[in-house]
């Protein structure tokens, strides 16, 4: 699972890196990204900026919609489930962070440990590409999703799932390949990846 990634860069920077059309100038994104906040993305030859998370409208005991919830991590072994099949199939996208986090601790204690990729071959500029989904959505409007898949062994130690996080050569692969080709990298990272375990409180938004 991931709740929380950080992207350090600023957006004339990173359409740089991906070769991409800025269109996220002026993007209210803060560098900590957490669920339902907006991010940037490449989708459709642009760096643009979406909404952390599909919307999912659930219904109160009295059967009126509650405040929509977003649901910001795509398994790579449901990608045949109703809400995401389509992006899968249509709507790809990149997702550029600098590095992720996930909680560690007791509970009541947990702390932020972080992941990143600092080989400038898998990660220029320092930027890492993790596969995502998106979609339209009527109530937050571009909305984007984030993959995870089996964690690798490194990052087992600190959870089970993990993004699934691309080299540059799979890139396009990801974003216009074929959907067997796409699937085909949804798979635990092959390469290093560095842990920094902190001892910030993991609730501290």
């Amino acid at each position: 699972m991931c709740n929380l990634y950080r992207m350090t860069k600023a957006e004339a920077e990173v359409a740089r890196l991906f070769q991409v059309e800025n269109a996220a100038a002026g993007s209210n994104r803060g560098e900590l990204v957490f669920p339902g906040q907006p991010g940037l993305v490449v989708a459709e030859g642009k760096l643009r900026t979406m909404t952390w998370g599909f919307p999912l409208v659930l219904k109160g005991k009295n059967g009126q919609p509650l405040k929509p919830r977003p649901v910001n991590n795509a398994r790579s072994d449901k990608l045949d489930s109703f809400m995401w099949r389509y992006s899968f199939a249509e709507r790809r996208c990149l997702i550029p962070l600098t590095a992720y986090a996930e909680a560690e601790g007791e509970k009541g204690g947990k702390t932020r440990t972080w992941m990143a990729v600092t080989d400038p071959a898998l990660a220029p500029g320092g930027l890492i590409a993790a596969a995502g989904l998106w979609r339209t959505s009527p109530e937050w409007g571009d909305v984007y999703a984030m993959m995870i898949t089996e964690a690798c062994q490194v990052v087992s130690h600190v959870h089970h799932r993990m993004p699934v996080l691309l080299a540059p050569g799979e890139w396009s692969a990801w974003l216009t390949g074929s959907l067997s080709a796409a699937q085909a990298l949804c798979r635990p990272w092959a390469h290093p990846i560095e842990i920094e375990r902190t001892s910030e409180s993991w609730s501290k938004s």
